[in-house]
């Protein structure tokens, strides 16, 4: 596998690149503009170790059609992000073919902090009907970040997917490929006495199976053992409230636990 990483400008142009069999590393000294992106190519569709700065811990990605490109967040989209990532004028980006007993291992196949509204092209990714007035820090994205802290709101890293009071509120994770769950970890919002909770909510799966899950107030994460389930998405909807003064449940992280298909 070829491995490519480029940084390019708002006009497309390119600004840094390196490439190399399997692994790649970029060093970038300059500070980014707003309208930078970063991209990164494979010379053929698959799984990739992918850590774009410093401040944020690789993740294991699949990329179906050997390509992702990724916006450098400024202005209000920076809330969601370490005070530090994207920073500076010195940048390490890494991206590495991903070693066959990384992808045969089970692990969080929720986990993507580089995951945002525009990504199709790198998975796990995750949708949802309805966020918090479009604030970053209410983003859906937030809840596969890896951040579960969960004691506060509205900055990092207390981000969380804030369902604007809508009790249709939906979510829905895609993995790009069949995978094979056997766990799922939610992490509710805990910044009580301003948020409420929800006491059910429901999983729908790709091959129909829906899994219902009954939830409790709580700061901790509350695991939920599954059958084996082949799926391509996971959704979970029909969050079910408490009987609380408070109108904002909201979701500080899922986690997914399986293998590939």
């Amino acid at each position: 596998m070829r491995v490519t990483l480029t940084v390019v400008d708002a006009a497309g142009q390119n600004l840094a690149q390196s490439s190399a069999d399997h692994e790649a590393f970029l060093v970038y000294r300059q500070p980014y503009r707003d309208g930078d992106q970063l991209l990164v190519d494979v010379s053929e569709p698959g799984h990739i170790r992918l850590a774009l700065d410093a401040a944020m811990a690789p993740a294991i990605l699949y990329l179906p059609q050997g390509r992702f490109s990724f916006s450098i967040p400024f202005g209000a989209r920076k809330i969601a992000y370490p005070p530090h990532a994207f920073c500076g004028d010195l940048h390490r980006l890494h991206a590495a073919k991903a070693r066959p007993e990384e992808i045969a291992a089970q692990r969080n196949l929720a986990f993507n902090p580089l995951d945002d509204h525009a990504n199709s092209q790198a998975f796990p990714h995750v949708e949802a009907n309805v966020e918090t007035r479009g604030e970053a820090a209410f983003a859906v994205r937030n809840v596969i970040d890896g951040e579960r802290a969960n004691s506060n709101h509205g900055f990092w890293p207390f981000t969380s997917w804030g369902i604007n009071r809508d009790p249709q509120a939906a979510l829905t994770l895609f993995f790009g490929r069949p995978v094979t769950l056997r766990e799922v970890v939610l992490t509710l919002r805990a910044d009580f006495p301003h948020d409420a909770w929800w006491e059910s909510a429901v999983l729908s799966f790709s091959g129909g199976e829906e899994a219902r899950l009954a939830l409790v107030k709580s700061s901790a994460a509350q695991c939920f053992s599954l059958p084996e389930t082949r799926t391509e998405w996971v959704r979970l909807h029909s969050l079910v409230k408490a009987d609380d003064p408070s109108p904002f449940p909201a979701l500080t992280q899922v986690e997914v636990w399986g293998t590939e298909a």
